[in-house]
């Protein structure tokens, strides 16, 4: 360990040494780098002892070389080339300025151009300024014997390094530095930027740096993938098609895969179509035999149709003609639609008014009233039915319609509107009763809206009766005769000088565990008297009708008669319950057809044998029906021959739509 007073020793012994060795030594040393922390130190202990500070002794004597710090390299690139070309003009300078100067003046000239050479180069020159622990300023070399300000001894800032001769900082370049001035221990900052104002004691040297950084050249922005190559240190590789083709899978790859997953998501919660039945048999079935020939009359028109399978027979031209009192049936039909009542319900009460009273005496002038009525009197809805379907009380039926409708002209503008959605192409009302000749109609009009009375109970209750008891406890004897014989439940007759005799018809009949129903019409019939002349052609015709009926096997219990599909290409067969036999006449073609019966969907999963829907036989199916046709004789539950199951992911998968 070196202590203060060896470092003082040496530092006299070195200044009394010849001179002339010590540009001998710069001399000879040539381009070598001359220490100039151990000159500082040299020179610093020759004079310690009169004026400098006392110095911690512990720092100055354990003091050792630190680690250069962690400086942006960027930035020190910049300096470190600044500083190595300072630090070599100044070596260059020191020994050529010694060598001259030791030829021609002597050892002192040479020991001052060494010492000046020392100088200029700074000490261990080559080395970065931050690793000397000083300010960096960059500027010119200054080169040996140039004449600068510092070389010809003028002042320089306390704490800069003090060369002690040119062989001291020659011979020892591994020696231990001496201590540092309180200035040189203070923390030294490095200036990435130059400062705003030159540092105290290098105005010059600062004034020269800043004009050389600014002088450097504006570097355009680089591309992001360069500058991060370059922070890789991986330089951004050449592009090929192949690496194009490449990145172009790697970033649209997964967006592909994300868009499956979302359609696969979708096409997995999406609601699944609503089943539907088809039918696999045969869609028509034709009975043996040649169509049959019904027994018509001589005159009129005529018209019959078994509700539900088809129109068995016609005769005479469909054309407009008086009705008479069979435009009843439409006032009652409006009434039941508006005010719907139940098999042996009475329905609502009805007061009686002054106009229906006054109107029951027109009987004593030949027209069909109920005269037993009075103003104040209560008639339910039944009752009033009744009265205009039995005796065809006139007087009655206007009652209904201002009941309903508010005024008569109303309601005959709801049966004008109701025959046309019925398509009764050759009908039309002009009073609720049937009274005026200009309400006209035609057989197969009027069949069309008998096909739908026969579906009210509550109206066929009432019209197969052969009499009916007003409140009064009058009784009323029906016009139809036919009842309540072979069948035949009503329904109304219409008798008029100008209309001749009409009647229009119905009767059941059971056909192998089937009801079926027979409407017919028969209008003008002039034949006297008219009443009993109608009634016997339209008993005749439908007797007739009747007998021609029979049931034939068109399916067998357990066959396949269609399938449900769910929408998505699956398909389980459905099977007839039992027997299908159609009813129908020889010569007739009846339709078949799948429905679900009750309205309601079907299910997406149903065990085997579970009820699906109905095979309907005849009726709409039929290619020879008339608007009697609608609807269905016969229906025969369907149900699954095997489990219905929900439709798999690979179907819920490919769907489209």
């Amino acid at each position: 360990m070196v202590t203060e007073g060896e470092r003082a020793a040496g530092a006299s012994s070195g200044s009394h040494e010849d001179t002339g060795a010590d540009a001998g030594a710069g001399a000879s040393g040539g381009g070598r780098t001359v220490d100039a922390d151990a000159d500082t130190d040299g020179a610093e202990g020759a004079g310690r002892g009169a004026h400098a500070p006392d110095v911690d002794q512990k720092t100055a004597v354990f003091r050792a070389p630190k680690p250069a710090p962690a400086v942006d390299q960027p930035t020190t690139a910049l300096k470190w080339g600044a500083a190595r070309r300072t630090g070599a003009a100044g070596t260059a300078g020191g020994a050529s300025a010694a060598g001259a100067d030791a030829a021609s003046s002597g050892t002192s000239a040479g020991a001052s151009s060494g010492t000046s050479g020392g100088a200029s180069g700074g000490p261990r020159a080559g080395a970065p300024s931050w690793a000397r622990g000083e300010r960096v300023t960059e500027g010119p070399a200054t080169s040996g014997g140039s004449g600068s300000p510092e070389d010809t001894g003028s002042p320089k800032p306390s704490g800069s390094p003090k060369p002690s001769g040119g062989a001291e900082g020659s011979e020892d370049t591994g020696s231990t530095e001496g201590p540092e001035s309180p200035s040189e221990r203070t923390s030294k900052f490095v200036a990435l930027k130059p400062l705003e104002g030159p540092v105290r004691g290098q105005e010059a040297e600062g004034a020269s740096g800043a004009q050389d950084t600014n002088a450097l050249p504006t570097v355009p922005p680089r591309p992001p993938i360069d500058l991060l190559a370059e922070l890789t240190n991986t330089p951004p590789p050449p592009q090929t098609p192949l690496r194009t083709v490449l990145r172009r899978i790697k970033i649209w790859t997964p967006l592909a895969l994300l868009l499956v997953v979302v359609f696969a998501v979708v096409q997995a919660v999406r609601p699944l179509p609503a089943p539907t039945l088809a039918l696999t048999a045969d869609d028509n079935f034709a009975f043996d035999g040649g169509h049959p020939a019904l027994p018509w009359p001589d005159e009129g028109q005529g018209w019959v149709d078994v509700s539900g399978i088809g129109t068995m027979g016609r005769f005479g031209e469909q054309k407009p003609v008086p009705i008479g009192s069979v435009a009843k049936n439409m006032t009652a039909y409006i009434i039941l639609k508006e005010h719907p009542l139940g098999a042996g319900a009475a329905g609502p009460k009805i007061r009686v008014d002054a106009t229906a009273e006054k109107e029951g005496a027109y009987s004593a002038q030949g027209e069909s009233t109920v005269d037993t009525i009075k103003e104040g009197d209560m008639l339910t809805e039944q009752q009033a039915l009744a009265a205009i379907m039995i005796p065809s009380a006139n007087n009655v039926a206007r009652l209904l319609a201002r009941w309903d409708a508010g005024s008569v002209k109303s309601f005959v503008a709801k049966m004008n509107a109701t025959a046309k959605d019925l398509g009764m192409k050759n009908t039309t009302y002009s009073d609720p009763s049937g009274l005026e000749a200009t309400t006209v109609s035609s057989a197969e009009d009027q069949v069309k809206l008998a096909d739908e009375l026969v579906k009210y109970p509550a109206l066929t209750n009432i019209t197969k009766l052969p009499s009916w008891k007003d409140p009064s406890g009058h009784t009323w004897p029906n016009y139809n005769h036919l009842v309540p014989f072979d069948g035949a439940i009503g329904i109304k007759t219409g008798t008029t000088t100008k209309a001749g005799g009409n009647l229009v018809f119905a009767a059941t009949k059971e056909v192998d565990g089937q009801t079926v129903t027979v409407v017919g019409a028969v209008l003008g019939q002039h034949r006297t008297p008219i009443l009993d002349a109608v009634n016997d052609a339209s008993r005749t015709v439908m007797v007739a009708a009747r007998e021609v009926l029979k049931s034939s096997v068109v399916l067998k219990k357990g066959d396949v008669v269609g399938y449900v599909d769910d929408g998505l290409g699956g398909h389980t067969p459905v099977v007839a319950t039992k027997d299908v036999s159609a009813v129908g006449w020889s010569g007739l073609t009846v339709g078949l057809a799948l429905g679900d019966g009750s309205g309601k969907s079907l299910p997406h999963t149903a065990k085997a044998g579970t009820e699906v829907g109905w095979l309907n036989v005849g009726g709409s199916a039929s290619g020879d029906s008339s608007g009697g046709g609608k609807g269905s004789a016969i229906k025969v539950p369907v149900a699954l021959q095997k489990d219905l199951a929900e439709p798999g992911y690979g179907a819920k998968f490919t769907r489209i739509g």
